[in-house]
């Protein structure tokens, strides 16, 4: 069944849509300091490389102001300033080509500061997420007692929303997140039928990647199946190349988008007498140069094989010493076991 998605206003990022019908979005963030411009260009290319379509840059004092306006010139995709505090960092930024900015404006002193950025933000066409995170809500709705913590996000992120329509701004996007993942997918709940906003989702500080990538599959897979969400961040204590593959990987198991090769493999059983681990791992590793729409299966026998991964474009599936090769549930020929990935690649490549 597919995925009905929430209608939301569509936004332009540096060319990139984000919201209404238009592809969810995927992003990350750079781990690198922004003053090692080199090293940041790097990482940089090496996200979009993995599929990242914006990349989000901290700018945490001026110092790192020049690097950031570096990174942008230099960038393939369009870069977003991250901004806490310093309300002239935003401007800064703005002045260096940032093509959006991220703000929790409970973080700022002043609402003139904010409304500083905003008519900044709006006099270059810049749009603006207004990022509230449980973690750093603003005062007068953190001491609230007669609000539950996803209200007080979604109340705090719609609160300054209305305030940023009130001064004529209306190119936003907001997130609620939270490390808890029923508390993000009911703060995002609340959210979703409260606005039309485009709605940037994550559960943040996830955790290593093991954990982190079991939050996010739930969390936003949950939220994704309801139609919520319009771009995506999967938070992981880990290279933030490994981010980008988990946010595809829950878009590809939703059926929302693809990017490149879809791999199935089965857990084995006593059944499998191939060396099917190290037959997956380098299947998986020798996918990751087909940028082609095919789903590709190993399996460990052939009673997993043809049958139960018809639905597959190519694939094989092990016996003893030898393994079968077929395509669109047809098996083609056996195949002695040590050629049985050439083989596969090779019909691939046809």
């Amino acid at each position: 069944m597919a995925v009905i998605r929430r209608q939301s206003r569509v936004i332009d990022v540096g060319g990139v849509s984000i919201g209404g019908a238009t592809p969810i979005v995927v992003q990350s963030m750079l781990s690198t300091d922004t003053r090692d411009v080199a090293a940041s260009c790097e990482q940089l290319q090496r996200l979009v490389d993995a599929g990242c379509e914006l990349v989000r840059v901290a700018i945490p004092h001026n110092d790192a102001l020049e690097g950031f306006e570096a990174i942008t010139a230099a960038s393939p995709v369009p870069i977003i300033a991250d901004i806490h505090f310093d309300y002239k960092l935003a401007l800064g930024a703005l002045e260096r080509g940032a093509a959006k900015l991220r703000i929790n404006p409970g973080n700022m002193a002043r609402m003139a500061d904010v409304d500083a950025v905003i008519d900044a933000a709006g006099e270059k066409g810049v749009p603006i997420r207004i990022g509230v995170n449980a973690g750093s809500l603003a005062k007068a709705y953190d001491e609230r007692s007669d609000m539950s913590l996803p209200e007080k996000l979604a109340e705090s992120a719609l609160s300054y929303a209305r305030h940023f329509e009130e001064r004529g701004f209306t190119d936003i996007a907001v997130s609620v997140k939270a490390s808890s993942v029923p508390v993000t997918v009911a703060a995002y709940r609340a959210l979703a039928v409260r606005c039309d906003y485009p709605l940037h989702i994550g559960v943040t500080e996830a955790g290593t990647y093991e954990r982190g990538t079991v939050k996010s599959a739930v969390g936003l897979g949950i939220l994704l199946a309801e139609g919520i969400g319009d771009t995506l961040r999967v938070s992981l204590t880990a290279d933030p190349e490994k981010e980008v593959g988990v946010a595809w990987r829950i878009l590809e198991a939703l059926d929302l988008r693809r990017h490149g090769a879809e791999l199935i493999s089965c857990p084995t059983c006593g059944r499998c007498e191939i060396d099917l681990f190290s037959i997956v791992a380098e299947v998986e590793e020798r996918l990751k140069s087909v940028d082609r729409d095919v789903k590709v299966a190993v399996m460990g026998c052939v009673v997993n094989g043809p049958g139960e991964a018809r639905e597959a474009d190519f694939g094989i599936a092990g016996g003893r010493g030898m393994g079968m090769l077929f395509a669109h549930g047809q098996t083609l020929r056996k195949v002695p076991e040590t050629e049985l990935v050439d083989a596969l690649f090779a019909e691939i490549s046809k």
